[in-house]
């Protein structure tokens, strides 16, 4: 990827979720939910401080994040879809 996020923003994939339910049932793309988790793709430098100071974001690439569920600017490159937020928009990384 050519794009580096500036500041306090991170570039975020969202990990598609599983089309059949726990019952084997078939969930059709239109009764989809848009996805909460995703995969960090790349980071800015950290956050800016009045004294001129950065403070380093504590995700990185390669973290599996969630996050609000209408969180983020939706962002096209070639054929993949991305989400840029903050990191405040995140909600926690998992493990």
């Amino acid at each position: 990827m050519k794009y580096r996020p500036l500041h306090d923003r991170v570039i975020v994939q969202r990990i598609e979720e599983q089309e059949k339910s726990a019952g084997g049932i078939i969930i059709p793309d239109t009764a989809k939910e848009k996805p909460q988790q995703g995969k960090v793709i790349a980071v800015g430098t950290g956050i800016l401080t009045k004294d001129g100071k950065t403070i380093p974001l504590q995700v990185k690439p390669g973290d599996r994040v969630l996050f609000n569920k209408y969180g983020g600017t939706e962002i096209r490159f070639g054929d993949e879809d991305y989400l840029v937020m903050r990191e405040d928009d995140i909600l926690g990384i998992l493990e």
